[in-house]
């Protein structure tokens, strides 16, 4: 789990696998989503989250000089991301996913409301508490983009009824 101690590459490792996290319950959220508008929305947060993933791993690569992508490619097929955004552990998402049909109720969204507040919550913690400066921009950095997940999510939740 991160914690904000972490040299930056670690904290972008950390990082990296809680979007992956993230992205696997989004993608789960979106297959099990009888709602267009709510299979939709998932589809859009998977798409999001893939989206940091990539930030991050260019940001990774970027300061190790390493331009190996493929490198990169195996370590995210390989890497295990047993927790999502907020320090979620993934299989408990995993089981309310099952324990929901997401067809005309908001149970998604509140479970993806509070995946993002608690992203949001510790990116924050992490930006304000990490010793490494450029660790500490890509933590706020990283905050600010789960403030847009937030707002997207209250946006389109009144649409699925």
């Amino acid at each position: 789990m991160i914690t904000g101690k972490e040299d930056l590459l670690q904290a972008l490792i950390e990082a990296f696998l809680m979007e992956k996290g993230t992205n696997l319950f989004y993608s789960q959220a979106a297959s099990k989503s009888e709602n267009p508008e709510a299979r939709k929305t998932f589809q859009a947060l998977t798409v999001w989250e893939e989206r940091h993933m990539d930030y991050i791993q260019h940001l990774y690569m970027a300061i190790q000089g390493d331009l190996d992508v493929e490198g990169f490619e195996v370590f995210q097929a390989k890497a295990e991301a047993p927790v999502a955004e907020g320090g979620i552990p993934v299989k408990d998402l995993e089981a309310k996913v099952e324990a929901y049909k997401f067809s005309g109720d908001s149970a998604a969204f509140d479970i993806a409301l509070g995946i993002e507040a608690q992203a949001y919550n510790l990116y924050r913690r992490l930006s304000e508490g990490a010793a490494d400066v450029n660790a500490r921009a890509v933590f706020r950095e990283m905050m600010e983009q789960e403030q847009k997940h937030i707002d997207y999510l209250k946006k389109t939740r009144g649409q699925v009824a």
